[in-house]
Order: structure tokens, then C-alpha cells, then sequence
């Protein structure tokens, strides 16, 4: 039967600082290292060994695929990146300390942005810090000035659907290592989710979720590998 790993990257630097990340890119602090390192063993302990890998465009999520798969000695197995697994775009609270952001604007703004299904933050103003316009990762690719949950789940699925699935069936292991609102796409798809439920629906850092699926790529089951 078909079985699917999804793994949030590791610790980021902005996660250290509790800053709004996006799709700016930021590397792994040492503890994200040794969460992905833990994650690979802990593939490896249980025999939860993948066949091939999808990832984002982001250094966190692809040195968190690779330092996981170094650890049950999978690195040689096929990968692909894209950039429709990228982190929700957080348009103008990119690169802002979350904190101070909520003593700015309060708290239930805040929780607005960051926590309602279908409500963007404001847009992010072009040609600014943290604009993506000429990195080269994304040429040719329409980069969003802003995201909503729901803009995000209609990159991610499509994808999904297009790419990712078709090797599910072939009865393969996949290991997914992307970033928390990629994967709630995922999971709220797989699972059933409803839109009011999946925003409060938290994914921890490094820990591998496993959905066991039918030919039909229903989801039987779904837990923490570290609980089996």
C-alpha cells in the first residue's frame, strides 16, 4: 500500500526569533540540524525508509530532507523541488518580529492573518528587503505579494495531485519535507479537514507524519512516527 511521510523542516533562524518567514529564505539553526537528524534516525529505526522526495524551494526544508535522509542512508533516492510546496507567502509581515507585530496592530489582527482560512496579511510592497522579484529561484514563476491559507492549498493540491500522487500509486514511499502550511494543505486534504478546524491545526518541527493510504490514496491511517 501506498505511504506518505510529511516532515516539517527543522528550527529556522526566524523561528529562533520568532519572525514572519514566508517565502524568504532562512537556513536551519543547530537544534532544526538535529531535529532533521532525528528524524532520520528515527526513519531508519522503524524501517520507514523512503522511496523518493518532494520539497520546496527553501533551503530549511531541502537541508532538512537531505540531513534526514543522510540519517537512514537514503540520499541517493530520487528528489524533486517546487516551488508550489513553499511556506504560505506572509506579504507585508515578512521578516517582522511577531511580538512586536501584535503590540503594533493587536492581538486579534494578528490572529487574523495568521490564523484565518481565507484572510491575507496586507501585500508586500515591491521592490522592498525582502522582495523576490529577481531571485533567480523563482524566474519565470508569478511570486505572490501575500497568501491566505486558502491561495495556499490551491498551489499545493494541484500540485499534489499532478506530481506527487501518480508516484503514491505506483506503491512507493514518499517523504515530503516541507513547511507548516504546505503540509496543513496536505493534511486537510488527506484528512478531511473542514476550513474552520485546520486553522488551528499546529505541525511541530521535524516530526515525521506518516499517512498510511488505500490504492485509492484515501487516508487508513495517520500518526507521529514517534509514537509507533
Amino acid at each position: 500500500m501506498p505511504r506518505l511521510i510529511l516532515v516539517r523542516h527543522g528550527q529556522s533562524q526566524w523561528n529562533l526569533e520568532n519572525r514572519f518567514t514566508g517565502w524568504w529564505d532562512v537556513n536551519l539553526t543547530a537544534r532544526g540540524e538535529d531535529e532533521a537528524r532525528a528524524a532520520g534516525a528515527l526513519l531508519l529505526d522503524k524501517g520507514m525508509l523512503p522511496d523518493a522526495a518532494f520539497t520546496s524551494l527553501q533551503t530549511r526544508a531541502i537541508r532538512t530532507l537531505h540531513i534526514a535522509l543522510e540519517g537512514c542512508d537514503r540520499l541517493w533516492i530520487p528528489e524533486t523541488k517546487d516551488w508550489r510546496l513553499n511556506e504560505r507567502h506572509y506579504g507585508g509581515l515578512t521578516g517582522l518580529d511577531k511580538a512586536e507585530t501584535a503590540a503594533r496592530h493587536g492581538d486579534e489582527q494578528v490572529k487574523v492573518w495568521r490564523r484565518s482560512f481565507d484572510i491575507p496579511p496586507p501585500p508586500l510592497a515591491p521592490g522592498g528587503e525582502f522582495d523576490l522579484a529577481s531571485d533567480p529561484r523563482y524566474a519565470g514563476i508569478a511570486v505572490p505579494d501575500t497568501e491566505s491559507l486558502k491561495d495556499t492549498i490551491a498551489r499545493v493540491l494541484p500540485y499534489y495531485d499532478s506530481a506527487i500522487a501518480p508516484v503514491l500509486r505506483s506503491g512507493r514511499t514518499v517523504i515530503i519535507s516541507a513547511h507548516g502550511n504546505s503540509l496543513r494543505a496536505l493534511v486537510k486534504h488527506l484528512s478531511g479537514i473542514s476550513d474552520a478546524e485546520i486553522t488551528g491545526l499546529e505541525i511541530p518541527t521535524g516530526q515525521p507524519i506518516v499517512y498510511e493510504l488505500d490504492d485509492r490514496l484515501g487516508a487508513r491511517e495517520r500518526y507521529y512516527l514517534s509514537e509507533r
